[in-house]
Parts: C-alpha cells; structure tokens; sequence
C-alpha cells in the first residue's frame, strides 16, 4: 500500500505523492502547476532566487584583487602615470562564502602612521574568509613613497596630503590620481569604511576616534555606534566635515557623502609600533565587525567615553627648537604652558599655554619647529548633542 504525502510550493495546492514517485518529478509536476496558477509571480521569485544567487557567487573585484566566495586575494589598485610617476596601492579581498555587508579597512595615507599600517597587516594575515559574512576590504598602505622615503605628512612625489584631495582626478598629480581610484574602487564598493591613522613621526600621540555628525539620523546613528564599538575611550566629535561629494576632500566624508557610513580611528606615536596601540586598532575593527555582523558574535561598545566637542590648535609663531612641557593624554588648565622655542643659540623666543582646560591629544614629538606648525592639540570635554 503506498503512502500519501504533500508538498507546498508558495501560491500552489498541495499535490499527493506516492512512495514510487520520484520529489524530483513532483517537484516538476508542482512547478507546472504554480506557473498556471500564478505565473507572475512565480517568475518574479525566480528572477530574484537567480539575482541573489549570481551576486553571491559572483567575483568581488577591487583593484587586481579579484575574490569568489570563501576566498582571500591580493592585488593592486594601479595608479598610472601621468604628470608625474604612477605607483600602485596593495589591497586584500577577503570574501566570506556567507553573503553579507562589504567593510572598507583603510590605512596608510601618511606612509609613516606606522601602527595603523601594521595593525591591517594583523587584518590580513589573521582574518580567514570562512570566519566572516560578506567582503572585507583591506587597503593597508595608501602612501608607498612616503613609508619608503620615511617622509610624514606628505606623499614626497607632489608634496600633498593623501588625505586631503578626495574625491581626486584622473588628469591630477599622483596624490589626486590616487584619491581618485581609491574613490572608485574602494569607497564606491563597499557599504562601510573605516580609516586609520595614528601619530606622525613628529607627533606624541593619544588614541582617539572621530565621531562626523552629517545632520541625516540615520547616518549619525550608524556611524555613532560603530564609534563606540570600535572601543576608544577618547572620542571627537566632528560638525564641519565637508558635505559636498565632488569636494569631500577626507577619505572619511567621501564615503559618507556617497551615502555610506564611516569613522576615523587613530592610535600610536611618533613612528613607534607599540603592542597595545596595534592591538586596540585590531580589536577596534574586529568589534565593529562583530557589530556589522560580518564577524560572530556581540559586539561590546565602550561604555562611558570622554566626549570632546572641540579641538584646540597651539601653532608656533617663530622658527626654531621646540621643548615640550606636557605629555600626550595629560589633563591641563587653561593658561598651563605646553611648550617653549629657543632660537639656535638656546635663547627663548615664544612661549605657548593651552588656551582652555582639556586634554593634550598630541604635542610635538621632536625639536624641529617651523612657524605655522603646531606644538600641541587640546580637545575640550563636553557632551555630544
């Protein structure tokens, strides 16, 4: 005596199937029967059944970095010549074979941050794509010449800031060509970026994020929540980032005015490479993507972060040789002095105090000092609105 069972296909009655009936037929025969039925949207469910499985298996490409599923790939973001010499920028795709959000891990604009570089090296070397949902893109060194000439600030070859030309140009010098590809190839693909930095070769740095307010809620909320995953425990905020798309000028409001949420997070000092600043960069972009659910499990946030609404600049107003008198994440006073300049004979030509109580996010790491440049940053305590 054979036995009855059913089936049930979306919009479809049941169908009987007997013990001697292939499901293979059945689920002909019930096809067969849904299409007459309710051919609309049958075809509409196949469509997007065939969408969503040709993007998830689809190659993920950025750069020459090409990656199926369950893959990890290098290559390179070439940057061709032009007015003056091209250069090419590494990158990592790493695809898990879950699909998912696409994360941008960017750091290296200023050849000499070292420990933001080393930590996304830490990101590559360790994160296997079967650990993650969706693509991690990791762009680890955006500014080759200046970690080879160990030149701060700039890329030697124009002299610019490479993270000061967003969204760039294709007929620029190589600091904009560069903005330009990385805009397209890195920013224009993913869903989320963060950007890393740290101290300079120059700079006595504390650790510290960027929290960007753009005015849209929904934006803001993201991007305050990936703050606070990224766990450091001195946070900026930030009203006055351009919001202009085609003058974005950072890597972080160029993919925010293209829609897409980002931070800035910045650890390590003075070109060192300290264990415990590599180490809160790494857990940082490990716990947001705990928070983006790329990575397993609860993302923590930082409970109770220093809020500060305000940085305070302290230029130096003559040439000469900087002595600094405060350290990196001290508290001053308002009128507490930061530092001295002597002329080349030792004689005390300027003096500089903090012009409001907060705390020192960075003092100037060595005696070289410039008009113009500055000896210390303080950031004022507040509460975000």
């Amino acid at each position: 005596m054979s036995t009855n069972y059913s089936l049930r296909l979306s919009g479809a009655l049941p169908v009987p199937i007997t013990a001697d009936e292939s499901v293979y037929s059945l689920a002909l025969r019930k096809l067969r029967g849904a299409i007459v039925q309710n051919p609309i949207r049958i075809f509409c469910a196949l469509l997007f059944f065939s969408a969503a499985t040709l993007a998830q298996t689809a190659k993920f490409t950025v750069g020459t970095a090409s990656a199926g599923p369950g893959e990890k790939v290098n290559g390179f973001i070439e940057v061709p010549a032009g007015t003056d010499a091209g250069t090419r920028i590494p990158v990592t795709v790493i695809r898990g074979k879950k699909p998912g959000p696409v994360l941008a891990l960017v750091s290296g604009a200023h050849g000499t941050e070292y420990t933001s570089i080393i930590a996304l090296e830490h990101v590559i070397q360790h994160l296997e794509p079967g650990e993650i949902s969706g693509t991690v893109v990791v762009v680890p060194l955006v500014n080759l010449e200046s970690f080879h000439q160990k030149v701060p600030h700039v890329n030697p070859v124009d002299r610019k800031s490479m993270n000061r030309f967003y969204p760039g140009k294709l007929d620029g010098t190589q600091t904009e060509r560069a903005a330009y590809l990385i805009t397209k190839e890195v920013v224009e693909k993913c869903d989320y970026l963060i950007d890393l930095h740290g101290g300079d070769l120059d700079e006595s740095l504390r650790p510290y994020s960027y929290w960007s307010k753009t005015g849209d809620a929904k934006m803001d909320a993201t991007t305050k929540a990936m703050v606070l995953a990224f766990g450091l425990d001195h946070i900026i905020v930030v009203t006055d980032r351009p919001r202009d798309p085609i003058a974005s000028r950072y890597l972080e409001s160029t993919a925010s005015t293209r829609g897409k949420p980002a931070i800035t997070a910045e650890a390590g000092y003075s070109g060192t490479v300290e264990t415990d600043d590599v180490n809160a960069l790494v857990a940082g972009c490990a716990n947001v993507m705990r928070y983006l659910k790329i990575l397993p499990g609860e993302a923590k946030p930082i409970d109770s972060p220093v809020w500060l609404t305000k940085v305070d600049t302290i230029p130096s107003d003559v040439d000469g040789i900087f002595y600094p008198l405060v350290k990196r994440g001290t508290y001053v006073e308002a009128g507490t002095k930061v530092g001295y300049v002597t002329d080349y004979f030792g004689k005390t030509i300027s003096e500089k105090s903090a012009p409001v109580a907060g705390v020192v996010l960075y003092v100037c790491g060595v005696p070289s000092m410039k008009k113009g440049e500055l000896m210390a940053n303080i950031g004022e305590v507040g509460k975000p609105e």
